[in-house]
């Protein structure tokens, strides 16, 4: 039976699960845009009351059962299973276009450690995408080949010190540099007034589920392999606790080299690669900081792909009679084709939707609206239908409870309603969910074909097994 080692290498797994890209160039913009301090005091609501509570059912499910997540389900009704697979799909979708990224970063990082010219306009104008996102496609396949404990493990319990070193280390860079105060001041500076905006609590919970990889399935797969001896409100509280930090930190570090250079603050993609590069190659040392950004990112980036592909391979591995090799192989196989929309899409091939990039298209679908469903799905099922003895979870039982069973449940179908009918009014952020009904209907559409191939998954499943 494969369990994690210690509680430390569990704890430094799930926060590798939950420490993504996002926490690093998306979180201190949107902070930054939507009022500063008074952003955080929704963003930890989010996190302590609701996306915590939903983690440590998650990951007491895993432990009771011992299996994977589409079991997971079938365990508490036969039926439900179909939801398993359902989750199955939209976070192997999500991993799809979220590795496109990573051999992005991957190969901003080889530039900026060969000392090359790059930029994402003339990387894109190439296939040279494909070769990048095939290798870390290739890095993740690896590791989990490797198992739980000599793949997984051992690289979260590298990589994660390494964030918080390069992350610290930064952070005492900014501080010297001229623009750390009004970095700071546009980083954290409280706007009250934005706290009667439904927009801003909607976005803030839906940042806090997708930070921490709450309500995905990641973190019953990871639960699984926990060993009954863990404190599983303790090891959440730290993890929750090192998330946060990471995301402040990202802030306090972007903002000051922004600021000291007058460049316009921007978010996702932009910041990462067009807005930091150019403030990189100003300063002094230039090419070590980026080195250590481009680092600290692609170990970020790296983690969490592990522990969504990883959600794949433990289904193909509880569902089917393969090993851990052949399911690795089967998922990535998956995986590559499904990337390939997103991954032609920043290609001369141009692969577009209506105007829009497919990765786009994918993230502002998939990602966006996908994520809040499939928490609904998993607080709804382990909240109202498995056995009250089965999740209950000792000393804050209550607290659990009335959180999974009663408060989440609705803030979710908010969630949701939001990013379906009304979208976000982030500037420079485009989302598919938009303001436009056409828009909202064809995201719609993507999640009803999600659930039809969880469903034809399921009719394979009955076939094969006959």
């Amino acid at each position: 039976m494969d369990l994690w080692s210690s509680r430390t290498g569990f704890i430094l797994a799930a926060t590798g699960a939950a420490v993504g890209i996002g926490n690093i160039w998306r979180f201190p913009s949107v902070v930054g845009r939507n009022g500063g301090g008074a952003y955080l005091i929704p963003f930890l609501i989010a996190v302590f009351v609701f996306a915590v509570p939903l983690m440590i059912l998650e990951i007491n499910s895993g432990r009771r059962t011992r299996t994977d997540i589409v079991a997971t389900f079938r365990d508490v009704r036969p039926r439900f299973r179909i939801f398993g697979w359902f989750i199955v799909a939209i976070v192997i979708l999500v991993l799809s276009y979220y590795l496109v990224i990573t051999g992005w970063i991957l190969a901003f990082l080889g530039a900026a450690v060969t000392g090359g010219d790059i930029s994402l306009a003339s990387f894109t104008a190439t296939y040279a995408p494909v070769l990048s996102f095939t290798v870390s496609l290739g890095i993740v396949a690896a590791v989990l080949s490797l198992g739980v404990r000599e793949g997984i493990e051992r690289l979260t319990t590298i990589l994660m010190p390494l964030v918080f070193v390069i992350l610290l280390g930064m952070a005492a860079f900014s501080v010297t540099l001229s623009g750390f105060s009004e970095g700071v001041a546009f980083f954290l500076t409280p706007d009250l007034s934005v706290l009667s905006d439904p927009l801003i609590w909607s976005a803030a919970f839906g940042q806090a589920f997708f930070s921490l990889s709450a309500g995905m399935g990641i973190l019953i797969t990871y639960g699984s392999y926990v060993g009954e001896e863990m404190d599983i409100p303790e090891a959440v509280a730290i993890i929750a606790v090192a998330d946060v930090i990471v995301a402040v930190l990202a802030g306090i570090v972007i903002f000051p080299i922004v600021f000291t250079f007058d460049l316009e603050p921007s978010l996702g993609t932009e910041l990462a690669f067009s807005t930091l590069p150019a403030a990189f190659s100003l300063l002094p040392g230039g090419r070590i900081v980026a080195g250590a950004f481009f680092g600290l990112l692609f170990a970020a980036a790296i983690t969490s792909a592990v522990s969504m592909m990883e959600v794949g391979v433990s289904t193909v591995r509880g569902e089917t009679q393969f090993s851990r090799r052949q399911a690795t192989v089967l998922v990535s196989v998956i995986v590559f084709f499904l990337g390939m929309p997103s991954l032609l899409s920043y290609t001369p091939f141009q692969l577009h939707v209506w105007g829009t990039p497919f990765l786009d298209l994918l993230d502002n679908s998939v990602g966006t609206l996908g994520l809040p469903v499939t928490a609904l799905i998993i607080s709804i099922t382990f909240g109202y239908f498995a056995k009250h003895e089965e999740v209950r979870v000792p000393r804050i039982e209550r607290l659990t409870t009335t959180s999974t069973k009663y408060l989440l449940p609705p803030v979710l179908v908010a969630i949701i309603a939001s990013q379906l009918f009304l979208g976000f009014d982030f500037p420079g952020w485009h989302t598919l969910p938009g303001s436009t009904l056409d828009r909202a209907l064809v995201s719609a559409a993507i999640l009803v074909c999600i659930g039809v191939l969880a469903y034809l998954l399921l009719r394979l499943q009955r076939t094969a097994a006959k």
